[in-house]
């Protein structure tokens, strides 16, 4: 949990998307598509990685990194393909807690947006049938901007498009070279590992009430 300044207030909170507000997992697509492990493995450490699609998260034109993939491992068009298509069954669901942590914020009026490394095409598509980002004041997407976290300038551009000072915000997140870089840039930080831990911070800085106890008979 992060250290609690009591003379840095916050006026807003900054979330990350994946693997703080949604479960995130490539393998889950491919899973369905490679039956056998040894081969399921390979392709995941050497075709579809999370360094490679973290090029298309930064702005990278999906249409040509996907050719490129397809003509530096030949073979695998068909799954190259369905990583094009069929983003969408990466992403099994919620993170659990995560979403009522954020409409509880929002009944308190605290200020919410969101900085995510997402491909534009993906966000568009995932965004449409969310209507949880409809509480969000502003959300900064890698994918647009064609910079991606930890770059200090996406940082900076969000701050000032959320127009609050950074060390005024908490940002959320759960990679720590997306944490380290925000401290960098003068935010106030949370590294995510699960809602409990970050309910527990947000009521240490005033900003949410404590989890309900279970009352035992």
């Amino acid at each position: 949990m992060s250290v609690v300044n009591v003379f840095s207030p916050v006026e807003a909170v900054v979330f990350d998307v994946g693997r703080v507000l949604v479960q995130w997992d490539m393998r889950r697509l491919f899973a369905r598509l490679i039956a056998e492990p040894a081969r399921l493995d390979w392709f995941m450490a050497n075709v579809v990685t999370e360094a490679w699609h973290f090029e298309h998260d930064a702005g990278r034109d999906l249409v040509e990194m996907v050719a490129a993939r397809k003509a530096e491992f030949p073979g695998h068009d068909d799954l190259l393909d369905a990583y094009a298509t069929r983003f969408g069954e990466t992403i099994p669901g919620n993170v659990p807690g995560s979403h009522e942590i954020v409409r509880e914020l929002a009944a308190r009026f605290v200020p919410l947006f969101a900085i995510t490394n997402f491909a534009s095409l993906f966000w568009r598509d995932y965004r449409a049938g969310e209507p949880l980002f409809d509480l969000f004041g502003d959300i900064v997407v890698s994918g647009d901007e064609k910079i991606a976290k930890p770059d200090p300038r996406i940082f900076e551009l969000a701050a000032r498009r959320f127009g609050h000072a950074p060390e005024a915000m908490l940002f959320i997140d759960d990679s720590p070279a997306n944490i380290a870089g925000a401290r960098a840039s003068g935010w106030q930080v949370h590294h995510f590992r699960d809602a409990p831990t970050l309910r527990a911070d947000l009521s240490a800085r005033g900003l949410i009430g404590e989890a309900p106890s279970l009352s035992r008979n």
